[in-house]
């Protein structure tokens, strides 16, 4: 009998409805067993097995949700301030909303000046965070930043040169200015700040963060929060969050 490439894959489906066999895949402390097309997650901690379960409906959905600033006054103009916000409680009201009991969550910023990190949630520590990175990479001495420093430039805030090349052109097109009128090139210009630390800054620190979740809890420290770090507030900003499991 003829055996070819495209009939292997429906024989080998073919066994697997009629004789379910077991796979079990470890990762991290949580193990799943895959028999046919059913999945079991025995959930251990510090290597003592929990009771297992039968995971449930598949879910992955996003949403955007919006951060403003604490402290931030209405109407109050960005000078390049730099502030933690605590993303912690959103995430956990997304994760409950959304019925998902074992899964993972991601979370990324949707801005080149802000960043996404796992640390403590602490008032002194984010003004030690503020410090540690200004000196790493202070800000340029035409900034609006109380941090400027005399002597220090960057090339991405020669405003007056930009957009550099053809590429760059073409990019503030694609995002609604219409640079080639010399009017509206300005007005480009005149509303770009002066942030290139705060772009290194957020390269740094990172812009997303994935994050398992266990019986609809997010496995993280005691003392450990998400935070959203804004280099170039206050600003009202937005992060993007998608989860995915199962309930």
């Amino acid at each position: 009998m003829a055996f070819t490439m495209v009939s292997f894959p429906l024989a080998l489906l073919a066994l697997l409805v009629a004789f379910p066999i077991g796979v079990t895949a470890f990762s991290n402390g949580h193990r799943s067993r895959i028999s046919g097309f059913r999945c079991t997650c025995l959930h251990e901690t510090d290597g003592t097995q929990a009771e297992a379960f039968q995971l449930g409906q598949q879910i992955c959905t996003y949403k955007t949700i919006t951060i403003t600033p604490s402290g931030m006054n209405e109407g109050e103009l960005p000078r390049q301030a730099v502030s933690v916000e605590d993303l912690t409680p959103h995430l956990n009201s997304y994760i409950e909303s959304s019925g998902m009991r074992n899964g993972v969550l991601t979370v990324i910023s949707r801005h080149t000046t802000t960043a996404l990190t796992i640390n403590e949630l602490e008032s002194r520590l984010a003004r030690d965070v503020e410090e540690f990175f200004l000196k790493i990479c202070p800000p340029d001495e035409r900034s609006e930043s109380e941090k400027k420093e005399a002597g220090v430039r960057y090339l991405h805030n020669d405003i007056d040169q930009r957009p550099d090349g053809e590429d760059e052109q073409q990019r503030c097109r694609d995002n609604g200015w219409d640079i080639d009128d010399d009017v509206e090139l300005q007005k480009w210009r005149d509303q770009e700040p002066i942030n290139a630390h705060s772009h290194l800054i957020s390269m740094m620190l990172g812009s997303s963060e994935s994050i398992p979740v266990v019986d609809g809890k997010m496995v993280i420290g005691q003392w450990q929060s998400v935070l959203l770090v804004d280099l170039d507030g206050p600003r009202t900003r937005t992060v993007g969050i998608q989860l995915m499991g199962n309930a």
